[in-house]
């Protein structure tokens, strides 16, 4: 009995210690070098934030840009309307010229679409009349 008990024990001891020197080299062993996972999410991560910073970047000079166009703009304006008051031959041009610059500058709003007034979807075939050939009929679409 004493011979069985330590054929069954020896095993099973080993298999303990085994599992307990396992579990403490997987909780110390990432912690020395990161794994594979971990440097590919690295990498991921700062490309990732080089495209943030690029995108804001972009978007700060659009910006930058936009305001430019609309100084240019104005400058335009004002220079159109400075040689419509000193180049003008008569009041009556000064003021068409005058006039048309500001209504191009100030648009009247865009109409709006109304949406449909029924909300039955689209037929894909024609609608048939009482008394009248249908679709398939042969003499469908015929004059006579």
């Amino acid at each position: 009995m004493e011979h069985s008990l330590l054929v069954w024990l020896l095993p099973t001891l080993a298999l303990v210690v085994g599992v307990a020197i396992g579990f403490l080299i997987a909780r110390v062993a990432p912690n020395a070098a990161p794994s594979r996972t971990q440097r590919q999410l690295d990498d991921i991560q700062e490309r990732f934030d080089s495209y943030q910073n690029e995108v804001v970047t972009h978007f700060n000079s659009t910006a930058n840009l936009v305001k430019k166009l609309t100084q240019s703009y104005q400058e335009v304006q004002d220079h159109l309307a400075e040689g419509a008051n000193r180049l003008a031959l008569d009041e009556q041009t000064r003021q068409r010229l005058l006039a048309s610059l500001h209504s191009e500058a100030v648009q009247a709003p865009r109409e709006r679409l109304t949406p449909p007034r029924s909300q039955e979807p689209p037929r894909d075939y024609a609608p048939k009349t009482p008394n009248s050939p249908g679709m398939l009929d042969e003499h469908y679409g015929l004059k006579k």
